[in-house]
């Protein structure tokens, strides 16, 4: 991992504690971990965590959502630095063009966390925290580009407003504009990206150190993906087909602690999410603004450390489907959703003895919408002795779902959506234990394994497989759960050698009438690792990170489709050498899936029916299934949705760094 038992960490408790003495367990990745495989955005990097997994969902426009221990992308609650800035309908969005310079680590949280940060917040929080003004560099600057034409800005600076502000500076900018298709369906193999990030931090000098801090970011994006012959006069249209999308997003955070002899903290959010979507001739219009505000009471009282606090959320949300009223597809909705979210919660973290602590969290929210919400959690630190470490964490979880604006597959048009009954909220319990040991010697290592278990009433499950036409989304009449082990091992040896493992088995299921079925797009086994030389003479590092995920259930149409059931065994590895002059300059290269893995290969074609993606050859019987015909002998209609692994194979890169602190 990026960080050790003494760093400072907040997610955890929502208060500053070193990483050793919190009771909830908190994993920590500096800059220095993802820079060992630089990637484009903080989406990508993702897949070098142990139990994190980036999921593309679709071969065409290449959106995807972040899954932590199995869960879905929805299960994963996003914030920058404490604010809950990145929703459901933007996870992706959110993740991508977060200039890397500005990030000072990134924390998370797997396991319940709705007593402190609200009712959505079931599978994990992925916290990415900036850095500091004040300790900021006064300028850096990375940039890299690919055999495959990518080419990545990211740059920072620094500077004083008089004495009384400190300002730092962040601008990410990407660009592929290369159009391959390696696998030779017609289609492009990875989406076309013109990516702008603009982000500023407030840090507002105070008395008595008080905080104030205010930042902003702003986000703009043309994607698309289709046809090699698309271009933007066919957007929108049914001649040539492709898969464009438009994004404007802007955020706002801040916080500001009062004037008072108390530790009282006033933070707020917004962001506000306009998408414009083209698959094909299906046109997706959304527009979404989340307002944030929050106040809390950090107050310590003998062996009693107390944590109370009020927060209000309030969610627009409208786009051009029938779930908001929309009775013309090219216009928003009627009947927009507004849902107020106002809540309290407490949290009192014990400490019973120097090797017991225990934290009780309590949280009541009223959603508009679905009433009373209450989300107790409880959490236990017992100190075997300073090698030994265990953690009990347990809650729940609520979450509505909104089905449009959560799967890509029910936006593109390949199937039809249908909504079975009125959709009741989600309920989660989930419990972890951790166990965390250092081992003592000459070298420097630790080993960190955790025990997860959650189990899920009315769980909504998207049907893919009773009509290959459709989309039927319900509550599940039964249960699920997600349940399984991960381990981490962190090794530093003296000669400057660093090993990182880590490895997850999951068991994700869905269990309705007493027929127990694996959850689609989900390994059993899962392994990521890091290994990292130096050559000190000759000022390079060697880094060396790699991932293999065992078989997953893949969404087929029918009983005759020929594409596989189930993903093989698969790996992606990556090899990178840098060289370092003095501490200002860096220059590194390298290779990207050393292996050169294709989710092509073993498969007669990925994207189904890629020569008529407006299905006009498709013949459907009276009840408006496929049949088959000499044109189409397997009965399947288009659908870009067959997808576990990167479209993008082997590939070199090459950047520069450059750093005045």
């Amino acid at each position: 991992m990026g960080g050790t038992l003494s760093e400072v960490v907040v997610t955890g408790t929502m208060k500053e504690v070193k990483r050793a003495e919190s009771p909830v367990a908190v994993e920590v990745y500096s800059p220095a971990f993802f820079r060992k495989n630089p990637s484009p955005n903080i989406f990508d990097g993702m897949q070098q965590i142990n139990g994190v997994r980036p999921q593309i969902n679709c071969n065409v426009c290449n959106t995807g959502d972040i899954r932590i221990n199995g869960l879905p992308g929805p299960y994963t609650m996003v914030l920058i630095d404490g604010m809950p800035i990145v929703s459901s309908l933007s996870t992706v969005y959110g993740l991508s063009g977060i200039p890397a310079s500005l990030v000072e680590r990134i924390e998370i949280v797997k396991g319940p966390a709705s007593s402190l940060y609200g009712s959505e917040a079931i599978g994990g929080l992925i916290n990415i925290i900036t850095k500091k003004p004040k300790t900021a560099p006064i300028f850096s600057a990375d940039i890299f580009s690919t055999t495959w034409a990518e080419l990545n800005t990211d740059l920072g600076f620094k500077f004083n407003a008089g004495n009384k502000a400190t300002i730092l500076t962040g601008l990410n900018y990407y660009n592929y504009s290369n159009p391959k298709d390696q696998n030779k369906d017609g289609f492009t193999d990875v989406t076309l990206q013109d990516r702008v990030s603009i982000f500023q931090k407030w840090n507002f000098n105070r008395a008595s150190n008080r905080l104030f801090s205010m930042a902003g970011r702003y986000f703009y994006e043309d994607r698309w993906g289709g046809d090699m012959r698309w271009n933007k006069n066919f957007r929108g249209g049914d001649r040539i087909y492709g898969e464009s999308i438009y994004t404007n997003r802007w955020e706002l955070i801040g916080n500001y602690q009062l004037p008072v002899r108390e530790k009282i903290i006033f933070g707020f959010s917004f962001n506000q999410h306009e998408q414009d979507s083209r698959y094909g001739n299906n046109a997706y219009l959304a527009k979404q603004k989340i307002s944030f505000a929050q106040i809390t009471w950090d107050k310590t009282l003998n062996r009693h450390d107390w944590l109370i606090g009020a927060a209000i959320r309030h969610t627009y949300y409208n786009d051009n489907t029938p779930a908001t009223g929309a009775l013309d597809p090219a216009s928003f909705g009627l009947d927009p959703q507004r849902i107020w979210l106002p809540g309290l919660f407490a949290q009192d973290e014990i400490n019973i003895h120097s090797k017991h602590k225990l934290l009780l969290g309590i949280r009541y929210d009223y959603n508009s919408v679905h009433g009373n919400i209450f989300t107790p959690r409880l959490a236990y630190k017992f100190v075997l002795n300073e090698n030994n470490l265990f953690r009990l964490n347990a809650g729940t979880g609520f979450r509505v779902v909104n089905v449009f604006s959560e799967d890509h597959a029910a936006l593109t048009g390949a199937r039809k959506v249908l909504v079975a009954s009125d959709l009741q909220p989600e309920r989660s319990i989930n419990v972890n234990l951790n166990y965390i040991h250092k081992f003592l010697g000459a070298t420097s290592s630790s080993l960190d394994a955790t025990a997860f278990y959650t189990y899920f009433n009315n769980r909504i499950i998207g049907n893919f497989d009773t009509d290959p036409n459709l989309i039927i989304y319900a509550n599940l009449e039964g249960f699920a759960v997600s349940k399984g082990v991960s381990v981490n091992y962190d090794l530093n040896l003296q000669n400057g050698m660093k090993f990182l493992v880590g490895a997850t088995y999951l068991d994700v299921s869905v269990n309705e009438k007493q027929v127990k079925t694996s959850q689609l797009l989900t390994e059993r086994f899962t392994a990521t690792w890091s290994a990292s030389f130096k050559i000190p003479f000759l000022h390079i590092d060697i880094d060396y990170t790699g991932n293999i995920y065992s078989p997953m259930r893949l969404p087929l149409l029918g009983s005759l489709d020929p594409r596989s059931l189930y993903s093989p065994w698969w790996s992606i590895q990556n090899i990178q050498i840098s060289f370092h002059s003095g501490t200002k300059w860096e220059l590194y290269g390298g290779i990207k899936n050393l292996l050169n893995y294709l989710p092509t290969k073993g498969n007669p074609f990925i994207i189904a029916r890629a020569d008529d993606p407006f299905d006009k050859r498709v013949q459907f019987n009276p009840a408006g299934q496929v049949v088959p015909t000499v044109d189409n002998p397997y009965a399947l209609s288009f659908d870009p949705n067959y997808i576990y692994a990167p479209n993008q194979g082997i590939r070199g890169f090459l950047g520069l760094r450059y750093l005045i602190k």
